[in-house]
């Protein structure tokens, strides 16, 4: 994640923890619940963000060592924040991308929910948590493929910043041997259009396009958006993937 990213994130903090936490809390648990049971050895979650999968962890592994990692600060003082005063919980600040060698084989999870498609490299970055997983441990990732919906805000913010991008995209997956993958859906709800489009461009993944164009593209691009959006309330269903793998034994690697 380049130095803009991680302060563009910074910024977006404390709206994403307001905004988009509560609204992406099913594929969390989602997410947790893949976990099933697991062997002995601390629980990884990379690309935390303000750690929404904590509790959730906490509740079904009350007496496991868990590690969040996250490249942004601000993101890493709201994840402290929510892991005050839980001794077995600790927050690293750095790169997700490549974990440290510490955690080769050694963690009995990896769970990560809305970070791999921020990677440079989500392939390189999924080879490197399944590395950390010990014998019997599980990965469980879920993320934004480039297809989330066909028509719905997250679409429409698509085609507009990035008009005529491919559908396709290269298998961050394709290293794995899986035990899951299949599209996800749920829910989510905006009071209205101008509402969704505050808080993707403020507190959302367009933080960075918008610190870098400024608020004149931010204006105009908000004007396209609504244009184009229904009135009201609007409701949508976008698809996000869900992937698990179990660890092997070294000699199967």
């Amino acid at each position: 994640m380049s130095d803009e990213l991680a302060r563009a994130w910074d910024e977006a903090a404390d709206g994403y923890e307001q905004y988009f936490v509560p609204r992406f809390r099913p594929w969390v648990e989602a997410a947790v619940a893949e976990l099933g049971d697991l062997p002995p050895g601390p629980i990884l979650v990379p690309c935390c963000g303000t750690f929404p999968e904590l509790d959730l962890l906490l509740e079904q592994f009350p007496n496991r060592e868990i590690v969040g990692i996250d490249l942004s600060a601000g993101m890493v003082e709201l994840a402290r924040q929510r892991a005050s005063g839980h001794d077995l919980v600790s927050l690293v600040e750095g790169d997700a991308a490549t974990l440290d060698p510490q955690w080769h084989r050694a963690c009995s999870a990896v769970v990560s929910v809305f970070g791999l498609q921020q990677l440079p490299d989500p392939q390189q970055a999924l080879s490197s948590w399944y590395d950390a997983l010990r014998s019997e441990g599980r990965l469980s990732v879920v993320y934004w493929p480039s297809v989330t919906e066909e028509d719905g805000p997250f679409s429409q913010m698509k085609a507009l910043l990035r008009p005529g991008a491919p559908a396709a995209e290269e298998d961050p997956a394709a290293v794995l041997t899986l035990d899951r993958d299949e599209l996800v859906r749920f829910p989510i709800t905006h009071d209205d259009a101008a509402t969704f489009f505050e808080a993707y461009a403020h507190s959302g993944p367009m933080r960075a396009t918008a610190n870098a164009r400024g608020a004149a593209y931010v204006e105009d691009l908000r004007a396209k958006f609504l244009q184009q959006a229904p009135d009201g309330e609007w409701t949508h269903r976008p698809a996000a993937r869900l992937i698990s793998a179990t660890g092997r034994a070294p000699t199967d690697r």
